[in-house]
């Protein structure tokens, strides 16, 4: 595995120096060798001044800022600069240019199972960035490629661990715990990303719904879960509000009910505070007891 390794190259001012003067020295020792009506000195002394010229002025280049230019020397890594500016390097080094800026990835939407099986439709935008030029360079083909195939098979393996939708609080579902999720897929894609020297900074789902042919019965399946889980809480609050009211009846001495008359105010209060209605009160203007 390949690591940055920084190197700090020559300042371009120095380099358009030397080249100038070498241009000017070629110049100069042409219009001589012309005018005395020497060739010899053209191809000895003009010749090689007019090479080190061409090779010094390839020798400039630039850096922009969160930008890396990784130097290459005959297939051998030399080292990269990473401090923007204008900088004169051996002519001989190969510079590839690669981008430190933080780019977004927007994933194309694609169908998987669920962890339970159903089929949904889920997308992912990842932030991302590269943090070691080398890596890039050479561990893996081509790094953004290489991020968009990650990415997608982050986003299947993360649909098929979780399901859809979880009525249990304590469970993660990929509609109801989007932090925990989001979280999940981050690491996830650092862990797949590291060999290719990228950094995640952050991944979220921006799609996510049920695939069109069960969309339909699983909006029915949502409901008739939210109703049955709502009726659980309904029915927990008014046992506990039944048992609160006949335990203050019983301590307060309001009034004493045998079991018969407790049953019949169990299911009357039970009936109000469960029931989808407001229930219409029957006044009884008699004694309690036959």
């Amino acid at each position: 595995m390949t690591k940055d390794r920084e190197v700090s190259a020559l300042g371009g001012a120095l380099g358009l120096t030397v080249t100038i003067a070498l241009i000017a020295s070629t110049i100069y020792m042409t219009v001589g060798a012309v005018t005395q009506g020497r060739p010899l000195l053209l191809l000895t002394v003009v010749l090689p001044l007019a090479v080190l010229s061409f090779l010094s002025a390839a020798g400039l280049f630039t850096v922009q800022p969160n930008q890396a230019a990784v130097l290459i020397l005959f297939g051998s890594y030399v080292g990269t600069v990473k401090r923007s500016g204008w900088w004169w390097s051996n002519p001989f080094n190969t510079r590839k240019r690669i981008s430190l800026r933080v780019r977004s990835l927007n994933g194309h939407m694609i169908k998987v199972n669920d962890h339970a099986g159903n089929p949904v439709e889920i997308a992912a935008v990842v932030v991302w960035r590269v943090h070691d030029a080398a890596q890039a360079t050479f561990d893996v083909e081509t790094f953004e490629d290489f991020v968009s195939v990650q990415s997608e098979t982050a986003v299947r393996h993360l649909a098929s661990a979780y399901p859809y939708d979880e009525y249990d609080h304590d469970a993660i579902s990929l509609r109801g715990s989007t932090d925990k999720v989001s979280e999940f897929l981050r690491v996830e894609l650092s862990e797949r990303l590291r060999p290719a020297g990228v950094e995640i900074i952050e991944a979220r789902l921006s799609h996510l719904a049920y695939a069109p042919e069960i969309a339909g019965a699983m909006l029915q399946r949502q409901q008739a879960s939210a109703i049955i889980a709502a009726r659980q809480r309904i029915v927990d609050g008014a046992v506990g509000m039944v048992e609160m009211a006949l335990d203050r009846l019983s301590a307060n001495k309001v009034v004493t009910l045998d079991d018969e008359r407790k049953a019949a105010m169990v299911s009357n209060l039970l009936v109000v505070l469960c029931g989808e209605r407001a229930a219409t009160p029957v006044l009884n203007t008699g004694t309690l007891h036959n």
